[in-house]
């Protein structure tokens, strides 16, 4: 994996103040955690958002403080409600050798046999898994693979994920993450003639005895 690294300093501007940090060019951020106090940052606005578009919640990060490097992971992301740029990020510093409890997202990959061959319908559930395990077993992302649902019915559970035996899943084991469905069928409606001359709809596949005279 990628080592992901990114450079900040220490700030004293705080609260309203950090609308001018931000005309500057700086992102506002906040590191806490593992033996540190809660600490103001600044770091470089296009960079950081440039980095931490393209990793995930559970990706460590090594946050380097005025020089000082701390194993972090992104804990919150505040963004702009229309342009989706950072406003502000909080950091969390984490110790190497102490377990930790982490979000990860679970990626679908390939593609269900049964949608293909029967058109079932892929409906999808969990989408991340809580884990706990250290932090250099930590993945960015969990790979599941829908290429195994061959048939109508067949399902990937919690259960089925597997990991290495470092890492514990915290998530509910029968929770569903993928399951073919069959098909919905509506209801075909056809149009056909009466001895009045005027059309009348029927339900195809109504029981005769349910069809007025």
């Amino acid at each position: 994996m990628e080592e992901i690294v990114l450079s900040g300093k220490s700030r004293k501007v705080i609260g309203k103040q950090v609308r001018a940090l931000r005309r500057q060019g700086y992102l506002p951020a906040v590191i806490y955690g593992y033996q540190i106090s809660p600490m103001p940052l600044m770091l470089e606005a296009h960079a950081t958002n440039r980095i931490l578009t393209s990793i995930t919640s559970s990706q460590l990060v090594t946050l380097e403080v005025d020089g000082t490097p701390h194993t972090t992971l992104v804990k919150q992301r505040q963004r702009h409600a229309i342009t989706g740029a950072l406003l502000h990020v909080d950091f969390q510093a984490v110790s190497m050798t102490e377990k930790l409890q982490a979000t990860v997202v679970l990626e679908l990959i390939g593609e269900a046999p049964a949608v293909k061959n029967y058109s079932g319908v892929l409906v999808t559930g969990q989408e991340e898994l809580e884990v706990e395990c250290l932090p250099k077993y930590l993945p960015d992302r969990i790979v599941v693979d829908l290429s195994i649902l061959e048939r109508i019915g067949d399902a990937i559970y919690v259960r089925d994920i597997k990991l290495q035996q470092e890492i514990e899943v915290l998530t509910d084991l029968n929770e569903m993450v993928a399951l073919i469905t069959a098909p919905t069928v509506e209801a075909e409606l056809e149009v056909v003639e009466v001895s009045a001359g005027e059309p009348e709809v029927i339900e195809r596949g109504r029981k005769e005895e349910e069809i007025e005279e």
